[in-house]
């Protein structure tokens, strides 16, 4: 097991240009390292092959993931360390997963065109297929307010669907723009479901009660975003992975804002999380260790950076448990993360 206790620090981007846009240099400096609060890494060494990713914590101590590449989903149990595995059978893919409040795992098998459920009591798996053939990869899984619909994206085929769990119906929504790519997905907190279109520089929403989309377009031609998330107040943030950027899009004021990360343009941010205080933490994944970024969307301020400390080859997608206040991550290091971001609180 990895594990690590360390700081460094980048200065506060400014705030300029008609767009504002918050581009400058993140210059480290001594004061800036010394206001900087540390963060906790622990992880765990996956004993399976095939990229452990998007781990989603049922409870503090049940943390459930999918080994992408040899088809498994995998099961770690923090306190003791020890690894369950259920193999989804050949060719599955599963590329996400999340677990509902009755326990079962519903998971994206990304190369057979379908969605599964897992009954963990039963070791039973019940396949919902796609209802269109073109819709040949679901991607990424997210639960509504209630959790009676699971939202998704399928990258290739160009859709956002939606799954209702009481009846299993499926609605694909196709996005406007082809080969639009959307990948990261998020649902706001008055219900209206957003996606970043990774093949463009364009943002979607849909409307949860007429499955209405809508495209909005980033002003850098060159963007192109792969995560997000969404703050209480309704603002979307988005991970600029070709940029480097962190962006911000306020659906009221139909206004852009970007700031700089601390690697600049060679950043690669790929893995996303919003913890409880309204910060977003964002993985480098173009500096080898990878970078585990803090940023305050209050003061606007990026207050930590940690090496990953396997490495991290490669953060994906990360998920925040806002009762043990932790962020659990999964790297191609073959490991499983967690982040305790309580520990970088003023």
């Amino acid at each position: 097991m990895f594990s690590s206790f360390l700081q460094s620090a980048a200065a506060p981007a400014a705030v300029s240009g008609a767009l504002a846009v918050a581009a400058a240099l993140l210059a480290v400096s001594s004061a800036a390292a010394e206001s900087n609060q540390p963060i906790e890494i622990r992880e765990w060494e996956v004993p399976y092959d095939g990229r452990p990713r998007d781990p989603f914590a049922a409870g503090e101590d049940e943390i459930w993931f999918v080994g992408q590449v040899n088809g498994y989903l995998g099961r770690l149990t923090p306190s003791s360390g020890v690894f369950f595995r259920r193999d989804l059978g050949e060719g599955a893919g599963p590329h996400n997963l999340v677990v509902d409040d009755g326990g079962m795992v519903w998971f994206a098998g990304n190369r057979n065109a379908y969605i599964g459920r897992y009954d963990p009591a039963t070791d039973k798996i019940e396949r919902i297929e796609m209802p269109d053939g073109k819709a040949r990869d679901p991607h990424t899984l997210v639960f509504d307010a209630d959790q009676s619909h699971i939202w998704f994206t399928v990258q290739h085929g160009n859709f956002i669907g939606r799954l209702a769990r009481a009846d299993r119906a499926v609605d694909l929504v196709p996005v406007p723009t082809d080969g639009a790519r959307p990948y990261g997905i998020k649902v706001a907190p008055g219900g209206t479901v957003w996606s970043v279109l990774l093949g463009t520089n364009k943002l979607a929403s849909v409307d949860p009660q007429t499955l209405a989309i809508a495209e909005y377009t980033i002003p850098a031609e060159d963007a192109r975003p792969r995560r997000l998330e969404i703050t209480d107040d309704g603002r979307v943030w988005y991970a600029d992975y070709a940029r480097g950027m962190l962006g911000r899009y306020d659906p009221k004021t139909k206004a852009f804002a970007e700031w700089s990360l601390p690697s600049g343009a060679k950043s690669l941010p790929y893995g996303t999380a919003l913890d409880g205080q309204g910060r977003i933490w964002i993985v480098e994944t173009g500096p080898q260790p990878n970078q585990f970024v803090g940023f305050d969307t209050k003061t606007e301020e990026i207050v930590s950076v940690t090496p990953v400390p396997s490495g991290g080859g490669t953060v994906r997608h990360m998920m925040y448990h806002p009762q043990a206040d932790v962020i659990w991550f999964g790297a191609d290091t073959g490991t499983i993360g967690k982040a305790a971001v309580s520990r970088s609180a003023p």
